[in-house]
């Protein structure tokens, strides 16, 4: 994973506790685990040993993607957002040629994106159409169902 990954400050902090929390919280309750089965006895016919082992891999493995992921993360700064064009933390209110719907999102890093609350990832079709247009330009965004064409009517922070 050699990508930037930008997040707001918010999103840095959640994402380090949540590396903390796996360090010091989960990293020994599974050494535990794996020390309580050891003691049932043959390692070969355990389970709960196998098991075990195999939560800690897996916890191993999530904290190795974190903390590759804070190793590549960028904090952006809302102050120093240009609003001319769509850019990464930019609200974007766009329509929908076709469907004459209008909507707003908010552009977001990856970590960040959540549809329901009307943020978007930079990496989505619809996010990568959007960079860099300005305020009145079309965008054509190729999506799985075909091209979509929108408008862009506001930016702003």
């Amino acid at each position: 994973m050699s990508e930037v990954m930008y997040v707001t400050k918010e999103t840095l902090e959640r994402l380090k506790e949540e590396l903390h929390r796996m360090k010091s919280v989960d990293r020994p309750a599974a050494s535990r685990a794996i020390a309580e089965a050891r003691e049932k006895g043959d390692l070969k016919e355990n389970a709960e040993y196998d098991a075990a082992k195999e939560a800690q891999g897996m916890l191993e493995a999530k904290i190795a993607q974190l903390d590759g992921q804070l190793a590549m993360a960028r904090v952006l700064d809302i102050g120093s957002i240009d609003t001319s064009k769509v850019s990464i933390l930019t609200k974007v209110t766009i329509t929908n040629l076709k469907t004459k719907k209008t909507v707003t999102y908010q552009i977001v890093g990856e970590k960040e994106a959540d549809l329901k609350a009307g943020k978007i990832s930079v990496n989505s079709p619809i996010g990568k159409g959007l960079l860099g247009k300005q305020k009145g330009e079309l965008a054509e965004v190729q999506a799985p169902t075909g091209v979509l064409k929108f408008k862009v009517e506001d930016i702003s922070i």
